[in-house]
């Protein structure tokens, strides 16, 4: 594993220890934990042990392979010759884990992880939501494939394609929280913001 990479790790490393902190403050912020996987059923639950495995799976991928190279099958060892795409991957990784940090920050005392409709904070629509009703989701896909394409493993390329499954399902029941909450504030702000991202 070569410098760049191991930095493409670590940036995900860094981004799941900033996650925990900024939803410590939040917490805080809010006066009460802002994680509610714990009381998610059905769909939701789904979604949620999706997201913690789609996390495990990218930070855990590239450790395994760099811990030990002989096993090929984690690997996609056809990408590892082109430095051009583990630099396009770092520089991904480093831009998603930080517009997904902007985005958690923006929304403040709203900021939920997961969905409960007795825990619906104020609609937040400016900012970073100007440009995608979801931006967290956007900025941590935008992070996971970044270090799927700079530390290409099969571990990395699966985690992406759970994390946006379970982000679509999540997506659909925070949506419906939100319609029921904030009525017709919130279809006026998703006539004019898309789910995933603007494109200028």
């Amino acid at each position: 594993m070569s410098l760049l990479q191991a930095a493409s790790v670590l940036v995900l490393a860094f981004y799941i220890l900033s996650l925990l902190a900024g939803s410590r403050l939040a917490s805080k912020a809010a006066g009460r934990s802002v994680w509610l996987f714990g009381a998610a059923r059905g769909r939701d639950r789904i979604a949620a042990l999706g997201f913690r495995a789609s996390f495990a799976l990218a930070l855990l991928g590239p450790v395994i392979w760099a811990l030990m190279p002989d096993l090929s099958a984690l690997s996609l060892g056809g990408w590892t010759g082109y430095p051009w795409l583990t630099f396009i991957g770092h520089m991904l990784a480093i831009c998603g884990a930080g517009f997904a940090f902007a985005a958690q920050m923006a929304m403040g005392a709203s900021w939920r992880v997961g969905v409960s409709n007795d825990a619906i904070g104020e609609l937040v629509s400016a900012g970073l939501f100007t440009l995608s009703r979801n931006p967290t989701f956007v900025g941590q896909a935008a992070l996971l494939i970044g270090v799927a394409l700079a530390v290409p493993t099969l571990a990395g390329v699966f985690g992406v394609i759970l994390f946006i499954a379970s982000a679509q399902m999540q997506i659909r029941s925070e949506e419906a929280a939100l319609l029921t909450a904030h009525g017709d504030a919130f279809t006026q702000y998703t006539a004019n913001v898309p789910r995933w991202l603007r494109l200028p």
